[in-house]
């Protein structure tokens, strides 16, 4: 059953966080890197980590070790990745009523901020692992924003980055689709959800509204700036 949710004054201050692969971009970005370039041992890591062996920090560690690609050929790779057509608007929109938009992924840096970029997008604040070159065709990733009392274990906390925003008196609104979404969507103030997320949020009694496209969330963020009230 559907549940009524009265957002709050349009003066109350939001932000957005956004995951991106999956949400903002059409495609999961590493698991593209992984099919083109990972060396043999990369899906075994998958399978350990699908099975809650290892956490994802420990599996995306081992999975960038095991790519075999060039700067040129992971930035020709990422100039194909193409992200949802209504997400440049909804960041216009957002921007417009002085709503702020964050991009917090489990994902790489170096991938997202170049596909961002390519779309005109390279301003948004990017919150993710980091991909370090280890030689002419080896890479090592780095976690500056994981957490000890991460759940998920993952190389970046999600929960810990909401609950900083929130820490300012601001109230977030959480774009996300996938399993790496859902203990952070137990946190957020409101949930825009699409695939898995959807299920859990139902699952859970989790405030959200489901979308398929940025142009149905644009909608949607209109709303909450002028402080209109909505339904999930």
């Amino acid at each position: 059953m559907n549940k009524r949710i009265d957002l709050y004054p349009a003066h109350t201050g939001w932000m957005v966080q956004s995951d991106f692969d999956g949400t903002i971009s059409l495609l999961d970005v590493t698991d593209t890197l992984l099919t083109r370039f990972g060396m043999p041992g990369w899906q075994e890591l998958e399978d350990a980590w699908e099975r809650g062996e290892i956490g994802s920090r420990e599996c995306m560690k081992g999975q960038v070790a095991l790519l075999d690609m060039s700067e040129d050929e992971l930035r020709a790779h990422l100039d194909g990745i193409e992200i949802d057509p209504g997400f440049a608007d909804f960041v216009a929109v957002a921007h417009a009523h002085g709503i702020k938009v964050q991009v917090v992924s489990d994902g790489i840096d170096y991938a997202i901020r170049h596909v961002l970029a390519r779309h005109g997008l390279g301003h948004l604040d990017v919150i993710a692992n980091r991909l370090v070159g280890a030689g002419e065709r080896r890479w090592h990733l780095e976690s500056p924003w994981a957490s000890a009392r991460c759940q998920r274990a993952s190389g970046n906390c999600k929960c810990e980055r909401l609950v900083e925003q929130q820490g300012d008196a601001l109230r977030v609104l959480y774009v996300g689709d996938s399993t790496s979404d859902f203990c952070v969507s137990h946190k957020a103030d409101l949930v825009l959800a699409k695939y898995k997320l959807i299920g859990h949020c139902e699952a859970h009694g989790i405030a959200h509204v489901p979308f398929e496209t940025f142009t149905e969330a644009t909608a949607l963020l209109e709303k909450i700036a002028l402080g209109l009230e909505t339904h999930a």
